[in-house]
């Protein structure tokens, strides 16, 4: 090949993605939302740092980039009705949040992209996606798919409390089976009874740490849910008034009160997302984008709940803590 060919040979390597920019230059995206949950202070920190990074990356509301939100709660026919009426919207993407939006849009539509933020479910499993590297449908962005972080949690639930034989588990039925899953086969393992429990809504918080202490449990672990993550506050309060050490897959869940909490950012995967997001409306396929897992974990302990709670935490599970609310 001689030279002119060569350089010829480079620009057209380089022009993909410069030729993709400029076919979208001057177009005004819609990215559709849907999600469950309320529109309250936890959802906008969350939501935030995703609007940043498509700022960032040269999408900016009221210039090229509108928002659809759609909300609704976790039941399938009600989520359903709202993905519907982003793809009649003819929205340019979608982004789902948990395990009930993600289904609902992908129901929906197999060919609006849609990037996922879901720390319930698994994509393979759940027929999202053909692999985590190569998706091979309209489905990619951040899934919490680590069956060995239910174990991790109880194993830290141990940790801080050494007695534990019985371990409350709490569960919001719209999320799936997954976590719980992971809970039981740790359970197993060390030799730890899991006790499950359900709860929806906050409305049913009370009937299940009621049950918990009926149940004799000695802790209890709660799941990842869009709801939980709403009412941390009411959660941690519920387990210091029952006496339940608790732990949760959100950092935060420490500052509002809880004992211990051990997961990653909310707001981390949403700027991670983002950036996927751009991506997409950049002409990037989703069948060819390999999902993404959360980067950044964080243990959090509340020293003054484990007072409060007669525990003495061992050095060796302070020492591993990112953070520690006295």
């Amino acid at each position: 090949m001689n030279r002119r060919d060569a350089l010829i040979s480079l620009l057209a390597l380089g022009a993909g993605p410069l030729a993709a920019q400029a076919q979208q230059a001057g177009k005004a995206f819609r990215i559709g939302v849907i999600r469950p949950g309320p529109d309250d202070a936890v959802w906008q920190a969350n939501f935030d740092p995703f609007r940043q990074a498509l700022r960032e990356l040269g999408f900016a509301e009221g210039k090229n980039l509108a928002f659809e939100f759609r909300v609704a709660p976790g039941t399938s026919e009600e989520m359903r009705a709202r993905a519907n009426e982003l793809v009649r919207a003819k929205v340019d993407a979608i982004l789902a949040i948990a395990t009930a939006g993600v289904t609902a849009a992908a129901r929906a539509t197999t060919s609006i992209p849609i990037v996922a933020v879901d720390l319930e479910s698994d994509p393979i499993a759940q027929k999202l996606a053909a692999t985590l590297g190569r998706p091979g449908g309209n489905v990619t962005g951040l899934f919490l798919d680590f069956p060995e972080l239910s174990g991790k949690w109880l194993e830290l639930l141990k940790e801080a409390v050494p007695r534990l034989t019985r371990a409350a588990v709490l569960r919001d039925p719209a999320t799936g089976p997954y976590l719980l899953k992971g809970a039981v086969s740790a359970g197993e393992s060390m030799r730890v009874e899991i006790l499950p429990l359900e709860a929806h809504t906050p409305t049913e918080f009370e009937r299940a740490f009621q049950l918990a202490v009926k149940q004799k449990a000695d802790a209890l672990l709660v799941l990842s849910s869009p709801v939980y993550s709403s009412a941390r506050k009411e959660i941690a309060a519920l387990a210091l008034k029952h006496r339940l050490p608790a732990i949760m897959p959100f950092p935060q869940f420490a500052d509002d009160g809880g004992l211990m909490a051990y997961g990653p950012h909310l707001t981390s995967m949403f700027r991670q997302a983002g950036g996927v997001m751009a991506k997409v409306l950049q002409g990037m396929q989703p069948r060819e984008m390999p999902i993404e897992r959360p980067t950044r974990f964080e243990l959090a302990l509340n020293l003054k709940t484990a007072k409060a709670l007669g525990l003495t935490l061992r050095p060796s599970l302070l020492v591993r803590a990112e953070r520690m609310i006295e």
